[in-house]
């Protein structure tokens, strides 16, 4: 049944990947145990695939599509601290953006790898930020544009919450960012697709 459901969310089968998770939790399976052997294994492998060159940014979204119907499914069920165990990720695409794709596939991603995600949209404004580190005890920040225009607010956003909460990571990334742009804004890291940042996330917070 765990094959199963990994399989279906490679293929990026979300009536599926749904319908077997519903399936294994009628079967009383753990859903701790359905989301790391079956969800959360198969976005690995997808962005395994997704290194390798073997799948793109399309497959990759179908996939996470897959994994987030599932999640609704799953979420409620989930014992205390059995989800997010890798720490918390504020996420939100800078003010001024409204772009949202890109945004989305990294909160899933970062979800599969474990993290509770706090997704705060687009067009963030730093304050809303800066509130959601503080409500939350966030561990990262993850800014995201993909838009040239609105690089000056990226910039200001990074020096604002470092200034707030220097123990915080900031990330940055989207088509407008490079990672010399990261190294100059004073962002922790930069990363250039989703499954990056979710790799990202994860080094920062061993690291």
């Amino acid at each position: 049944m765990l094959e199963a459901i990994r399989q279906a969310v490679i293929e990026g089968d979300a009536d599926l990947t749904v319908q077997l998770v519903e399936e294994a939790l009628e079967a009383g399976m753990d859903p701790q145990t359905i989301t790391d052997d079956g969800l959360t294994s198969g976005l690995r492998t997808v962005g395994e695939l997704f290194d390798r060159g073997e799948y793109f940014v399309p497959e990759m979204l179908i996939s996470a599509d897959a994994m987030e119907q599932a999640m609704v499914i799953i979420k409620p069920l989930l014992a205390v601290g059995g989800f997010g165990g890798a720490g918390t990720v504020v996420m939100g695409t800078i003010k001024g953006d409204l772009h949202d794709i890109g945004k989305n596939l990294v909160v899933t991603l970062l979800e599969g790898a474990g993290f509770n995600v706090i997704d705060l949209g687009v067009d963030v404004p730093i304050e809303k930020y800066i509130a959601a580190i503080e409500e939350h005890d966030a561990d990262v920040v993850g800014i995201g544009a993909l838009l040239t225009t609105v690089l000056p607010a990226m910039e200001r956003a990074v020096t604002e919450i470092k200034a707030h909460d220097p123990d915080v990571k900031v990330m940055v990334g989207g088509a407008a960012v490079t990672a010399e742009t990261g190294d100059r804004f004073g962002a922790d890291g930069y990363a250039s697709n989703a499954k990056q940042a979710a790799d990202l996330a994860l080094q920062l917070m061993a690291g």
